[in-house]
Order: structure tokens, then C-alpha cells, then sequence
């Protein structure tokens, strides 16, 4: 890292060129690399517990026991928005709220953990795609998946919990049961099919809208819009 903020964002350099890059957007803002747009690729946020369930055989990286603290713990706690504050005023939810952030299309949509946490699987369309939002509260990991898989479009809700530790979902049109986190058929016709993971922010709501001045914001089932 650079050691310098873009409305609160950190700030990478490359070790070939020395250009600034912008760590929320990708985007280069200095440098030879000036105008270009890193590819943003989809990643899991989560806690390791829940990782090492979904892929037992992983690899860890070993920084030699320096796991037990996090220096930006106070910060978290914290209600304000950061060293270089707000750039935009939204109340629509808290400062420090933590949502998923999409970007599909030209538009940007951000859904609430708070949301999520009581209406865990979301279909929905985002800059004319269909996409479905899933959540598990237990370990605050949101992802994002197309619906759209061997030229139909599919519509989820989440199963009941039978107790194998297993988070599922089932889509209505085959009711085949799929890994909520992972996106793969695990039951049913669609056995063994996997849908496509897109790529998602796990960010503060004053970032996030910092970012997307315009952004949609998701409004679960039964609650005041």
C-alpha cells in the first residue's frame, strides 16, 4: 500500500511502474497506468470457521501465529465515517451499516447486512441481470450469483435448516437444493451444476455511497421503503 486515502479508500501502487491505484474501485489515478480499470474478480469474505466448512482442504497463509488481533478493531467500533469524513450525506441507513455492494450494467445496489440477515436469499435484477443475494448472518458472508444458467433464469428461497450444518436453497422452477455460499447443485435435477459467482463489495454504507452517489438500495420483504 502507499500510505495514501482516496475518500477514505486505501491506495495501491504497482511495483513495476510505481502508479496509484485505487484499492475500492480499481482504477488507476496516477501514473503510467492512468485511465486503466483493474478487473475486478469475485471474492468470499468470511470468517475462517465457515471457510474451512465449505473447503476443507484449503491453504492458509502462515504469518506465524499473528492472527489473535486486529489493529482496526477500535476503528470498527467507532461510529464516524473515517480520517477524511463523508463526501455524501445519505441517511438512508447508518454510517457505519454493512452492506453488499453490486455493479452490474451501470447500475450500483447496495442490500443492508441488517436486510439480509432477515431475508437471507434475495432474487433480484441489477442493471438487467438476474442475480440472487444470499446471506449467512452467522458469519456475516454475503455473495452474489447469476440466475441465468443453461438459458433459463432461475428463482430461489432458502430451505429449512436439516441440521447437517449445510446452508441451502432450492429454486423453484426444478427444485433442485444448492450450497447457499458456494452456488453448487448439490440435489435434483440440476445436480452438479454450479452457478456463476459475480463480483461483490463487503463494504460500510458511507464508503459504498461515497463511491456510488446514485446507488439503489435493496428494501426487504415487508419492511417501510
Amino acid at each position: 500500500m502507499s500510505g495514501k486515502l482516496v475518500m477514505n479508500a486505501l491506495v495501491m501502487y504497482d511495483h513495476q511502474t510505481d502508479s496509484l491505484w485505487s484499492h475500492f474501485t480499481g482504477d488507476a489515478i496516477e501514473g503510467d497506468y492512468l485511465g486503466t480499470r483493474l478487473e475486478l474478480v469475485p471474492s468470499t469474505h468470511t470468517t475462517w470457521g465457515r471457510w474451512k466448512e465449505l473447503h476443507p482442504d484449503t491453504l492458509a497463509l502462515d504469518k506465524g501465529g499473528r492472527y489473535s488481533y486486529d489493529n482496526y478493531a477500535s476503528y470498527y467500533r467507532r461510529p464516524d465515517a473515517g480520517v477524511i469524513g463523508e463526501t455524501v450525506i445519505d441517511d438512508r441507513l447508518a454510517t457505519k451499516d454493512l452492506v453488499v455492494g453490486l455493479t452490474l450494467g451501470g447500475e450500483a445496489k447496495a442490500y443492508a447486512f441488517n436486510d439480509l440477515a432477515e431475508q437471507p436469499v434475495v432474487n433480484d435484477v441489477v442493471g438487467g441481470s438476474n442475480v440472487v443475494v444470499v446471506f449467512d448472518a452467522a458469519s456475516e458472508t454475503g455473495s452474489v450469483f447469476s440466475r441465468d444458467i443453461n438459458g433459463r433464469v432461475l428463482e430461489f428461497q432458502l430451505l429449512e435448516d436439516d441440521g447437517s450444518g449445510n446452508l441451502l436453497m432450492a429454486d423453484r422452477e426444478t427444485g433442485s437444493e444448492w450450497l447457499l455460499l458456494t452456488g453448487e447443485a448439490v440435489g435434483g435435477p440440476l445436480k452438479g451444476a454450479r452457478l456463476e459467482q459475480l463480483p461483490s463489495n463487503y463494504s460500510f454504507w458511507f464508503a459504498w455511497k461515497d463511491w456510488h452517489p446514485s446507488t439503489g438500495l435493496f428494501v426487504r420483504d415487508g419492511a417501510a421503503s
